[in-house]
């Protein structure tokens, strides 16, 4: 059967967060007509002037691509009537008690609807990750709204939804060469435009960026077609395995510690097995950010309200702080206590690629060292990165570096907590000679352990 042609959507999205800015950048280099919505003037304006307000690898340049193709309000009311797919991708932060918060989307759903035309169809996706049922939800309030003007019968909406799976610093890359595309709609029309919005990318007809080439092995991804409820879930799923493959190899590295194994070649020989493979294998402090805290805390809670108990993510979660706890310990024992003592931090990103400093173990072992009365210095090698982290740490004293080598001048332990590529470059000899007890806890087991012990130091990692 040959290929359809490609013919633009319109499209309006909702948030201007990580999410909703990448996809709608992406979305406007494939071709479409996008214009990004958000209530923040500020943020508007950056956007507006060329300037990402994120770190986000190769957004920046992605934006000077497109042109005129996407641009940027702060009304609702001047992206939605003339779009016919409107993605929701605003925040849904959790809730004391561990359920996601979906009054934004629900404001935004109520926002969409005060602007349709009537006479128009419209497709309204929500990328946001809301727990099951929320597609109803939303349902009901576009449909209560178009009752109350009048307009029920005169604007056909179908409500999908359409989950993300983008890793950040990897963003771009998921979105151009994902592993497979989610739709969970009522209808075949609902499918039908997702499938027209997301046609280059199922196909692979666009032209990659320059900074992004298609990978030679790269094959076209699925079209995943589901009910809402399933595509709802498969998110929180996916995140939850993701978490429980990071403390389950934490856990065994526990037991390394114990017995004298090496966690790195005990990951290597398991993840060769295709049935498990190597990725997420890699032991450390844990899994931090912005989406498998708060995923995992929201399955629970969904759990909850059913009366279903998941012992397994609470388990993985329970090992996920364990880890920042033990790397405390550890240092408390090598240096028979931590107070008084200065420890330097090497790393505030939850991960490297990305200035999110959400439930970054960095920040958590800041806090428990400043609990025990350490001194803290604190590095990372980007400085919307320390900035990011001096506001989340803001009534704490913590001492914020600019150099790494700065931090180990005096210290009595490094703890590398990030791994980013530039602390491999770092000259391990140089740091450990301007320390004054020469302690390395390598919280990522990124250097080798002979290297670090050559160069002087006492290394620390994690099972190993």
């Amino acid at each position: 059967m040959p290929r359809e042609s490609f013919r633009p959507l319109r499209v309006a999205v909702i948030g201007t967060g990580y999410v909703g800015l990448t996809t709608g950048v992406a979305l406007a280099y494939l071709g479409h007509q996008v214009v990004g919505v958000d209530k923040d003037q500020t943020k508007i304006e950056l956007l507006r002037s060329g300037k990402i307000p994120l770190h986000e690898p190769g957004l920046s340049e992605l934006l000077q691509l497109v042109g005129d193709r996407i641009r940027f309000t702060t009304e609702v009311r001047e992206a939605v009537p003339k779009s016919g797919v409107i993605l929701i991708a605003v925040g849904t932060p959790p809730k004391e008690n561990g359920e996601a918060d979906t009054r934004f989307v629900e404001e935004a759903a109520k926002e969409v609807a005060l602007a349709f035309l009537p006479e128009h169809s419209y497709i309204i996706a929500v990328k946001s990750t809301v727990p099951v049922g929320s597609n109803r939800r939303v349902r009901h309030i576009v449909h209560k709204v178009l009752e109350d003007r009048g307009l029920r019968d005169r604007i056909a909406v179908e409500i999908v939804s359409n989950p993300e799976f983008l890793r950040e610093g990897q963003a771009l890359y998921d979105t151009f060469y994902p592993d497979r595309i989610v739709v969970g709609a009522e209808s075949p029309e609902g499918v039908d435009a997702m499938r027209r919005l997301y046609q280059p990318v199922l196909e692979q007809t666009f032209d990659p960026p320059g900074f992004l080439p298609r990978p030679d092995s790269y094959t076209l991804p699925p079209l995943i077609t589901t009910t809402p409820t399933s595509a709802e879930l498969i998110k929180y799923a996916a995140n939850a395995f993701l978490a429980l493959k990071i403390s389950f190899i934490n856990e065994i590295a526990g037991l390394c510690e114990k017995v004298g194994a090496d966690v790195v070649e005990v990951a290597r020989g398991i993840g060769l097995d295709s049935r498990i493979g190597p990725k997420f294998l890699q032991a450390g402090l844990g899994w931090g950010g912005s989406c498998l805290p708060k995923d995992t805390a929201a399955l629970l809670a969904m759990g909850r309200e059913h009366g279903y108990e998941m012992p397994i993510v609470t388990a993985a979660r329970e090992v996920n702080t364990r880890q920042r706890k033990r790397a405390v310990e550890k240092l408390q024992e090598v240096l028979k206590g931590v107070r008084g003592r200065v420890i330097g931090i090497l790393g505030l990103a939850f991960k490297p690629g990305t200035d999110d400093v959400r439930e970054s173990p960095s920040l958590d072992l800041i806090r428990l060292l400043l609990e025990r009365e350490a001194h803290v210095r604190a590095h990372d090698p980007l400085p919307m990165t320390m900035e990011n982290a001096r506001k989340a740490l803001e009534s704490l004293e913590v001492e914020f570096m600019a150099d790494p080598y700065a931090v180990a001048k005096g210290a009595d332990a490094l703890v590398l907590a990030t791994a980013w590529p530039e602390y491999r470059q770092l000259d391990l000899r140089k740091l450990a000679k301007t320390m004054r007890t020469p302690v390395l806890l390598d919280g990522r087991n990124l250097f080798d352990p002979a290297e670090a012990r050559e160069a002087g130091f006492m290394y620390i990692g994690i099972g190993r």
